[in-house]
């Protein structure tokens, strides 16, 4: 195996984690800013009132986005294993 495959695999295992994840972050960090905003107009600060519709709307995401990843990471493991003769030797 050479320093270009490992390098291939690293740079292709690190483009699919962060595929992936990007839609759960982007919406934990939309609901967050939103949540913010309205605290910031309301003055209320409340530390904990962040948290439920974080959950709530990671969780919407995941099953709204989960076949799409779910897809995405067996294609990932797929590409690897067919090529898995060529790593080793």
């Amino acid at each position: 195996m050479t320093e270009g495959q490992v390098l291939d695999i690293i740079r292709d295992a690190i483009y699919t984690l962060l595929m992936t994840s990007l839609p759960l972050l982007l919406v934990s960090l939309i609901i967050g800013l939103i949540i913010s905003i309205f605290q910031t107009v309301t003055s209320i600060q409340e530390q904990t009132l962040t948290f439920i519709p974080k959950i709530v709307g990671v969780f919407a995401a995941l099953m709204f986005f989960g076949p799409w990843m779910l897809t995405v990471l067996q294609e990932y493991i797929t590409d690897l294993w067919q090529n898995f003769s060529i790593y080793l030797g």
